[in-house]
């Protein structure tokens, strides 16, 4: 196989991989507008959350800072549920999309707890999380872009002082799904309520298969070598 050939496939495995990382983060997108808007809660969005509940303690309201409290501990518990669906061997994107639906499917059974959806559907962001560690040796975030858009500020500087490694622009396609899925979240929110919830559960369903037909060398391109 030539030079050429190896670099066209190369590239062909990351617009994959890149593709699967918007998609990903449009679902965390559309899920997190849909909890604000339907329960007033961030359920990917921990720092904001933080913030909340952190002046409704000082301001004495309690109400409001307990179910963010349980939100950030539901999303921490959801990282490593996460972590332990993907395992070590194969087919750990499918696995972990797998219970990301079965946690937003649950959410959409409780219309008449709020809370409880709340904790669900953090604890699905949070296992959301385990799906994709890094791009191209990239660290890749889905359900938080703050630190993808640091990465992308600072790799624009160190691009300007002479660093002609570009690999730091694929930064912005988190950003952008997430962007992209936020605005689709508001706009199933404000035509369907809190069923909005069953799109996004249908939707990580419908991610869980596509999974199934990534190739394989995408897939494990997709998650970090040895433990963290």
């Amino acid at each position: 196989m030539t030079e050429r050939a190896r670099q066209k496939i190369a590239r062909g495995r990351l617009t994959v991989a890149l593709t699967c990382v918007a998609l990903i983060s449009a679902l965390a997108g559309m899920t997190d507008a849909i909890g604000f808007m339907t329960l007033g809660s961030f359920v990917s969005f921990m720092s904001g959350n933080t913030t909340r509940a952190g002046v409704a303690l000082v301001g004495g309201d309690l109400s409001v800072a307990l179910p963010m409290l349980a939100a950030i501990a539901a999303f921490v518990l959801g990282n490593g549920c996460g972590v332990l669906l993907a395992g070590r061997g194969g087919r750990a994107l499918e696995r972990v999309l797998s219970g990301v639906t079965v946690a937003l499917v649950c959410a959409a059974l409780l219309p008449g707890w709020p809370a409880g959806q709340v904790m669900l559907a953090a604890l699905g962001m949070g296992m959301l999380n385990a799906a994709v560690e890094q791009v191209a040796g990239l660290p890749i975030g889905l359900t938080y872009v703050t630190g993808a858009l640091s990465r992308l500020g600072k790799g624009a500087a160190r691009w300007i002082l002479g660093d002609r490694q570009a690999n730091w622009a694929a930064q912005a396609v988190p950003w952008a799904g997430m962007f992209t899925g936020a605005l689709a979240g508001a706009g199933l929110t404000l035509w369907l309520g809190s069923a909005a919830f069953w799109v996004v559960a249908l939707a990580a369903a419908l991610l869980a298969v596509m999974a199934l037909v990534l190739p394989r060398r995408v897939v494990r391109g997709l998650r970090r070598a040895g433990p963290r």
